[in-house]
């Protein structure tokens, strides 16, 4: 057991928890009675005595944080490492390029246009300038054909809700359309941008935008110079109003495809809507909820489609529209060892993504499937873009890894050249840092990818402070990524790793699907192994091993604490779904049952109710220091999942045991369009809350 230092000592000693009331409710599941003393905090958290318990947790939160030495010299440090030059992967039309770009500490990056693929941009849009703390983002646009219509989606405060708005290029003027109560940015500019099609939710009740459900979702034209009241209904699910309808066109605008998700599924269904017939109907393509269906291009009746049906790894088929099932046919990228990202077609190019244990790679092939050659990548990372219209000549992307901040590259593909586009420069030497990947065998003999990075020359004395990130869940790789707040962990002695557990796509839809339902300890016990090996390699110990995840991550570290409390230091549950037997009441949540499964079906009950870390915790047990962390108005996953799970925890945890933490961020959501400010202020707090609670001293120096 390593020994805290007196600051540690001392603020564990003076902590006092706010008392927070239970009230008798309970629910009865198959039989079960399951009680829920925190039912209360499910409330929206503008609600008066939710608020008031917010302050008060803020209040005690802020109070132990602000006694951690150095604290303040962490961010300063951060705010320095950060102020660099970023690009995004740019997207070209009509000869143009709009691409965003942030200075170094802008709270949002600005959007820019340059009139060619060299020339010199311009502002467009500045987010910055919408709001006086950078709380409301830039979260979805689109530009026309020609270039010379951009439609954008502003959201506040973190929220999921949208509001669309488009401007003219040339002249900077915005048009006075305003589209409103639409959700996740998405939405597109027709053929002549004389209108566009997005998602739309019905308005929610007074009080209720960041709690209510989302039903009844429709896919909705908006024609300029019109009221929204006039908005064409496109299509919609009345009959099925819990389902997910998801719209996208296609890079030339002749085609609008919509995905249909369904609750308790991780397949999907496709409907197609050909819009160079006028007054055409949308068109069912794939009315089985049995695989995954991503269209790629069209070309009159032929469809390129990318699909896991018979092919778990994944595979690209030709469907004739007016023959679409399988024994019609024709595979023309069959499937391989590696399993399938995504594809685009650029170019007249297939551009083929795949994950080659957790490592991309590229490559292209022509529209009949005969292979074209591999994208020459910087390295064993990450690459993402690869966009754009059949005739274009060049495409872009970004490469990134644990070492190397992103960097745009321009793709000739006439000759295959890969050239930098944008690559930033560092403020602080990047080269004492060393990466690695390796592979842990898991409880059931699984072989589970492992990325890390720490400072070149570490020491295998397990003293090292380790931070284990992992996620696990609704098919999302985890694959390598820069980030400069990481380099300040590591220069405290840290050591970072990344754990590619199931329940992502890794290897495919078999590795999402090995973790879902009644099968989803198979990822816990991924991660649980992943940070045995890291002690028993000599990176670290459970005195100084922390766990970190976000979203479905949360749930991942707050059902990896409650099931092994001895084995680590220190827990970062981040706006986790904590509560897996009343999830799916609340916003999204229904739509997650196909990874989680239904409280509502006795075998998928029993499951749950024994990982859900709100429900799993006990009294008495010495759990790992925890800061929990969500925000107020994130309707993604509700503040109540964190707001219940840490006032529970408080309540379980040793008298002898380390600070559970609550930090609630104000004006903020999920996590998508957070300021630059609060971002950096967030990870400097888990920092410090982190080597505090391991008896690590923060640097006073850099």
């Amino acid at each position: 057991m390593i020994a805290l230092t007196v600051a540690a000592l001392i603020a564990m000693d003076t902590l006092d928890y706010p008392k927070t009331k239970t009230v008798d409710v309970a629910d009865v599941f198959h039989g079960v009675r399951v009680a829920d003393p925190y039912r209360w905090l499910e409330q929206p958290a503008s609600t008066p005595e939710v608020n008031q318990w917010i302050a008060a947790q803020n209040q005690l939160t802020f109070g132990f944080l602000d006694r951690v030495p150095h604290r303040d010299a962490l961010l300063a440090e951060l705010r320095r490492r950060a102020d660099f030059e970023k690009f995004s992967v740019p997207l070209l039309r009509g000869g143009r390029l709009l691409y965003q770009r942030n200075d170094g500490l802008q709270n949002q990056s600005v959007l820019y246009v340059a009139d060619s693929l060299d020339g010199e941009g311009r502002v467009l849009l500045d987010p910055n300038s919408w709001s006086s703390d950078g709380t409301v983002a830039l979260v979805g646009l689109d530009l026309s054909r020609d270039g010379k219509t951009l439609l954008f989606a502003k959201s506040r405060a973190g929220s999921d809700w949208t509001e669309w708005r488009a401007m003219d290029v040339d002249s900077g003027k915005e048009k006075p359309d305003t589209v409103k109560w639409s959700k996740f940015g998405v939405g597109g500019l027709d053929r002549e941008a004389k209108g566009f099609y997005y998602l739309r939710y019905p308005e929610p009740k007074a009080g209720e935008a960041f709690v209510s459900e989302n039903k009844d979702p429709e896919v909705r034209y908006h024609e300029f110079g019109t009221p929204q009241s006039e908005d064409r209904l496109v299509f919609s699910k009345p009959d099925t109003p819990e389902w997910l309808v998801w719209p996208s066109l296609d890079a030339e605008r002749e085609t609008l495809w919509i995905t249909i998700g369904e609750p308790g599924s991780v397949n999907n269904r496709l409907t197609m809507l050909d819009l160079t017939e006028p007054g055409a109907k949308p068109v069912a393509l794939f009315t089985e909820n049995d695989a995954d269906y991503t269209p790629v291009h069209r070309e009159g009746k032929k469809v390129w489609v990318a699909t896991t049906k018979d092919a778990p790894r994944g595979r690209v088929v030709v469907v004739d529209v007016d023959r679409p099932q399988p024994e019609h046919w024709e595979t023309v990228v069959p499937e391989g060892e590696d399993a399938l990202q995504g594809v685009s077609f650029v170019g007249g190019r297939l551009f083929a993504q795949y994950l080659r244990d957790a490592r991309s790679a590229v490559v292209t092939f022509s529209p009949s499937g005969e292979p074209l050659g591999e994208v020459a990548l910087p390295g064993p990372g990450t690459a993402s873009g690869f966009g754009g219209e059949e005739g274009d000549a060049v495409t872009f992307f970004s490469y990134t890894d644990l070492a190397t901040p992103s960097t745009v590259y321009r793709f000739d593909i006439e000759d295959d050249r890969v050239s930098v586009y944008r690559a930033p420069k560092l403020p602080f030497d990047a080269t004492g840092y060393e990466t690695k990947q390796a592979f842990v065998t898991s409880k059931d003999g699984t072989r589970v990818p492992v990325f890390l990075v720490h400072r070149k020359g570490l020491k295998l004395d397990g003293t090292n402070p380790t931070l284990l990130y992992g996620y696990g869940g609704f098919g999302a790789a985890m694959q390598p990524w820069f980030s400069s707040s990481r380099t300040a962990w590591m220069d405290n002695g840290g050591v970072w790793a990344l754990a590619c557990i199931r329940g992502g796509s890794e290897y495919g839809k078999a590795w999402h699907e090995a973790a879902i339902k009644t099968k989803r300890q198979n990822a816990y016990d991924d991660f649980i192994a992943c940070a045995e090996w890291l002690i028993a390699q000599g990176y670290t110990s459970p005195g100084r091993l922390a766990i970190q995840g976000g979203s479905n991550g949360g749930l991942l570290v707050g059902a990896c604490m409650t099931q092994r409390p001895d084995l680590f230091a220190v827990a970062i549950p981040e706006v986790g779904v904590m509560d897996m037997l009343r999830f799916n009441q609340f916003t999204i949540g229904r739509a997650w049952e196909g990874d989680y499964g239904s409280p509502q079906n006795e075998d998928e009950f029993r499951f749950l109710y024994r990982i859900s870390p709100y429900h799993a915790l006990r009294d008495g047990v010495r759990y790992p220091a925890t800061l929990v962390t969500t925000a107020d108005t994130d309707d993604r996953v509700v503040p109540a999942h964190s707001f219940k799970f840490a006032a529970r925890l408080q309540a379980a945890q040793a008298k002898d045991g380390p600070p559970v933490l609550i930090r609630i961020e104000t004006s903020a959501g999920h996590g998508a369009g957070k300021p630059l400010s609060k971002q950096l202020e967030e990870v400097r707090d888990v920092y410090a809350f982190t080597l505090n609670a391991m008896g690590q001293r923060l640097r006073e120096r850099y």
